[in-house]
């Protein structure tokens, strides 16, 4: 044989090596193929569509559990990347948006106990918000100031008040419809009938909301139904419009359900499961609603579009819990023109990272003092993660203190108040029949052990657990020598993720406050914006290191403008307009609102 024909054939035999290996993907047992990483071709600028739905486990088709139908999300995983590995910082969800608006862990700017500026009377302690370090913005403001619309509809539960300056409009009607020709867009819809008071009795669906009475039409005006909705206000938690009898239904009602060991195989539990199916596939029309939306509009191929939950299940030792059941979360992204379609990517992924990386795949370079990393775009980090983090402390009126770390197969979890149980009697819970169920079980006796580890009087100092044999976290592994270096390893992870981020587990939260606050007794105020002209330009300055800086112009007709800009750099004012100016730091009052006429 001559020498080109050994170099062709070496040449071939390299080329087909490459190709299998690049092209052929390893099966996993849902028949999904593992994601190759390629580059992804976005438009310059793309839009992003966020599609959040709530207390979401792995309960749908496209994360291997086929009870229910959900052809809208079926279809979008179909044409996406399924992403099995993502993780919440928290069981609940006023923290884990806390983690999503600042790639900050709640942790670490006072964001972890549930509903800080609400729980006033419960806790006997003032309200407060999380206060990040002052250079901090929510992803969706930083996103404004280069050139993005963005709009949020309807829930934030940031754990803070959130800045006028964060969005171009947040309420029941935001919508993308609502921008000038052409901006690119970052919207956000927030769907709540899979939140964990659809299972309260009695059983009934929130009517569909006012962003879909008009879908597919472009000519109507978003926001015209006001009036209405100010006759019949939208309620958002645990209160339904249709009754169980005008409720559709999606499965049978005498669906049989494989109940989880945590729970017990009752006619009530099964009767919360059909609740859970159900409300599933309702959300599931409501997804279908936006994405026909965008089809309509014919920003499909120019938009990525995220689907996920905000933490785990809605079921009792599901939200709240440290465990995977209340942390792992399912996650859907589709890329235009259905790049990477029918893949999965199986990284270890956390709230934190979404920031980074909304902001890295709009091309901007995410700041230094966000703690999560890109996982996508121009900015994705240079090495996947190792490992994801937990933490859970205040619910409502009741208080622990745990932290956990988690590779891809164990998790590590550290009690800080062992001689407390696990059970927390939070009253929100115990309005779902299940919940009701096992208290009733448990005090008749009737539990079997695995149903009773939940409530037991105190719990093990440390737990290890294998988290794919063991998926529902049961055999705590702590103490087997087999296991003692995983163990060790991710003990001092922990330790060591504890002191990047400053977090100080089983702190007392008055002291949390107290710190927060810098020692005042009260929460601290923005101080007042000061307005200059010099040169016919207007500056506008706060004495409040980082605060952000909203205003609106209105001109001598006196129409007020709908949205409230960022001041980034001096301003023209016209002639007999009006300015009026606000400034703002995240976890601090806002400031008065300033008003200055131009003659």
């Amino acid at each position: 044989m001559s020498l080109n024909k050994v170099f062709t054939v070496i040449f071939i035999l390299v080329f087909a090596g490459f190709t299998l290996t690049s092209c052929e993907s390893k099966k996993k047992n849902d028949g999904k193929k593992n994601v190759i990483t390629t580059t992804i071709e976005l438009p310059n600028r793309p839009n992003i569509l966020w599609l959040v739905t709530e207390d979401m486990g792995s309960y749908i088709p496209s994360f291997g559990d086929s009870t229910i139908t959900t052809p809208n999300l079926s279809r979008l995983a179909k044409e996406g990347v399924v992403y099995p590995n993502l993780f919440s910082p928290s069981g609940v969800c006023a923290p884990s948006r806390a983690a999503i608006t600042t790639g900050m862990y709640p942790t670490s700017i006072g964001a972890n106990n549930m509903r800080t500026i609400l729980h006033t009377k419960m806790t006997g302690l003032p309200a407060y918000g999380a206060v990040p370090p002052p250079e901090t913005r929510m992803v969706s403001e930083l996103l404004r100031m280069n050139g993005y619309y963005c709009s949020n509809n309807y829930k934030e539960d940031y754990q803070f008040k959130a800045p006028k300056t964060a969005w171009d409009e947040s309420s029941p009607y935001a919508h993308w419809r609502n921008r000038n020709k052409d901006q690119p867009f970052f919207a956000v819809f927030n769907f709540t009938e899979t939140h964990e008071s659809g299972l309260f009795e009695p059983y009934g669906h929130r009517k569909i909301e006012t962003r879909h009475y008009h879908s597919g039409d472009t000519t109507y005006t978003w926001g015209e139904d006001k009036l209405e909705l100010q006759k019949k206000p939208y309620i958002a938690w645990g209160a339904s419009r249709f009754t169980e009898e005008e409720t559709p239904v999606n499965l049978p009602k005498n669906t049989k359900f494989s109940i989880p060991p945590y729970l017990p195989n009752t006619p009530i539990v099964h009767r919360d499961m059909w609740k859970l199916y159900n409300n599933i596939a309702e959300m599931d029309k409501q997804v279908g609603a936006i994405l026909k939306q965008l089809e309509d509009d014919g920003l499909l191929e120019n938009t990525i579009i995220f689907f996920y939950g905000d933490h785990g299940g809605p079921m009792p030792r599901e939200k709240r819990l440290i465990y995977d059941l209340g942390l792992k979360t399912p996650m859907i992204i589709r890329f235009p023109n259905k790049q990477r379609s029918e893949t999965r990517d199986d990284q270890l992924l956390s709230f934190v990272d979404f920031a980074p990386t909304l902001l890295s795949l709009a091309d901007i370079e995410p700041p230094a003092y966000i703690q999560g990393q890109a996982f996508l775009g121009k900015y994705k980090a240079k090495e996947e993660r190792n490992y994801i983090y937990g933490a859970a402390d205040r619910f409502d009126g009741v208080t622990d203190a745990i932290r956990a770390v988690r590779d891809n197969q164990y998790k590590y979890i550290r009690n800080y108040r062992p001689d407390q149980g696990y059970y927390l009697p939070v009253k929100f819970r115990e309005r779902i029949p299940t919940m009701q169920e096992l208290l009733r079980l448990r005090d008749e006796g009737k539990l079997d052990s695995i149903q009773l580890q939940w409530f037991r009087e105190k719990k093990p100092d440390e737990e290890l657990y294998d988290c794919s044999a063991d998926p529902y976290e049961l055999n705590n592994l702590a103490q087997d020598p087999s296991y003692q270096s995983k163990l060790v390893e991710l003990r001092t992870e922990l330790d060591r993720w504890l002191s990047e981020i400053g977090d100080e587990p089983n702190l007392p939260e008055k002291e949390l406050i107290a710190k927060l606050w810098n020692g005042a007794k009260k929460q601290p105020t923005t101080s007042k914006p000061k307005l200059a002209f010099s040169d016919n330009k207007l500056t506008i300055s706060c004495a409040t290191i980082g605060a952000s800086i909203g205003y609106k112009i209105i001109p001598e007709n006196g129409k007020t403008p709908k949205t409230w800009s960022i001041y980034q750099k001096p301003l023209n004012l016209p002639k007999h307009a009006k300015i009026v100016v606000q400034a703002y730091r995240i976890g601090f009052v806002p400031s008065d609102i300033v008003t200055e006429n131009r003659i």
